[in-house]
């Protein structure tokens, strides 16, 4: 198969891919990793692959944003073909499936109905979601929010479900009003109940979150890059002295943290 006209095609496309996967998975002359895999095994990598397409964004590294993408259609890939190989579907399914649901979910676009603004659109599209649920008979509010998701994101998607059904405080300030109370209870909860309590906790500020309509995942992640960068602004100025973080002491850092932070302040407003 290394003669393989599609294979060596530069210009084959998605069905290169595809025919490469397959290659991969074969059972006589593939890799034997990739032989080895199922779904289970895979699915942390598809994870991590949209992960790395979320950072490349962030960093607005258009070029590695390229390879990060085709390494997450790869994953829909490999997906497709034991899917194909346990006669479940196929990669053709997957791509007809998608572009049907795109089509009967936007019928502003490819139909009649007039809808005006995102807003809107967001909510004609639960709408629409809530259609298809019932038309599969799926009984529950949240039958199909997925477990897989990254918990803040599986929160905030829960809470949505919940509220368009009524469920939900009406104000922000009642839900600060429960994370006070629920970091309250943390606090004075007994160590074989802290997990639960702080879990709760996380719970309702990704519900602020929602109220605020910020994402927690992207906020979360963009309070570990600052934590990044202006530690590494600690470790550069004691390095300068020809000492590491080791060398010094709690009071010192936090003045260099702040020194960063207001260097960071003027450095926007300037």
């Amino acid at each position: 198969m290394a003669d393989d006209p599609l294979i060596n095609d530069p210009e084959g496309g998605l069905p290169r891919l595809a025919r490469i996967m397959a290659r991969l998975r074969d059972r006589e002359t593939g890799c034997p990793w990739d032989i080895e895999q199922d779904f289970d095994s895979i699915a942390p990598y598809t994870i991590e692959e949209a992960y790395e397409v979320a950072d490349a964004i962030a960093r607005r590294d258009w070029d590695g944003l390229k390879g990060e993408l085709g390494d997450l259609m790869f994953q829909s890939v490999y997906h497709a073909q034991m899917a194909e190989e346990a006669g479940l579907f196929t990669l053709d399914d997957v791509l007809r499936g998608i572009a049907d649901k795109m089509v009967a979910r936007h019928p502003h676009v490819f139909g009649d109905a007039v809808i005006d603004s995102a807003e809107a659109q967001t909510d004609a599209w639960e709408t629409l979601k809530a259609r298809e649920r019932a038309a599969r008979a799926q009984g529950g509010v949240l039958d199909d929010v997925p477990v897989g998701h990254a918990g803040l994101t599986r929160a905030v998607k829960l809470q949505k479900r919940a509220a368009r059904v009524g469920f939900d405080w009406p104000e922000i300030g009642q839900v600060v009003a429960k994370i006070a109370e629920e970091a309250q209870e943390l606090t004075e909860a007994a160590p074989e109940d802290r997990f639960e309590e702080y879990g709760d906790l996380l719970f309702v500020m990704a519900n602020l979150a929602r109220h605020l309509d910020i994402d927690p995942e992207a906020a979360l992640r963009a309070a570990n890059d600052k934590f990044t960068r202006r530690f590494r602004s600690i470790e550069a100025a004691l390095a300068a002295q020809g000492r590491s973080p080791a060398d010094s002491d709690l009071a010192e850092m936090d003045a260099l943290w702040d020194a960063a932070k207001a260097a960071e302040k003027a450095a926007r407003q300037g």
